[in-house]
């Protein structure tokens, strides 16, 4: 195993690929750490940095919860015996707990499941999945402008602070 790989599969988390995106479209609630159901090919893949979570999200099946839309690229050197869907359904592997009151926030409030980073956490892959409301676009222009006037208050105090 190389520095790499140990480091990747080792205690600390090393992140395989955010949803950047999600922030910005949608208004966090809560967070839950769930591992994913993989094939050997897609575990691979990963390793590679093969993911896309731009469009996925998770939805509610059977009283389970599956990641839909994201993307694993399959390497060219995959097994020839294996039939590799690159947009499959994956399972989401949570606490029955944990399931039941996702599955009552989403069908009863109407929130959303959407991923927002998966990483090695000893040697497994889990997703960082979030509970989510979506923002409309007046909302979208507010966040921006509080971030931008955080970050015009944070230039004032720096250069207030250097001049004293």
């Amino acid at each position: 195993m190389t520095k790499k790989n140990a480091k990747d599969s080792g205690s600390g988390n090393a992140t395989i690929a955010q949803n950047k995106r999600a922030r910005h479209e949608y208004s966090i609630e809560e967070r839950f750490e769930a591992g994913i159901a993989l094939q050997g090919w897609e575990v691979k893949a990963l390793r590679a940095g093969r993911i896309s979570l731009t469009e996925s999200y998770a939805i509610v099946r059977g009283g389970e919860i599956f990641l839909f839309g994201a993307q694993i690229t399959p390497l060219i050197s995959a097994s020839t015996h294996v039939v590799a869907d690159d947009r499959r359904t994956r399972k989401l592997l949570l606490h029955r707990g944990e399931i039941d009151r996702l599955i009552g926030k989403v069908e009863r409030d109407g929130y959303t499941l959407i991923p927002l980073a998966l990483y090695w956490k000893s040697g497994k892959v889990k997703l960082d999945l979030a509970l989510a409301k979506g923002k409309q676009a007046h909302d979208k222009r507010q966040t921006e402008k509080d971030r931008d006037w955080a970050r015009e208050k944070q230039r004032t105090m720096r250069q207030h602070n250097r001049a004293a």
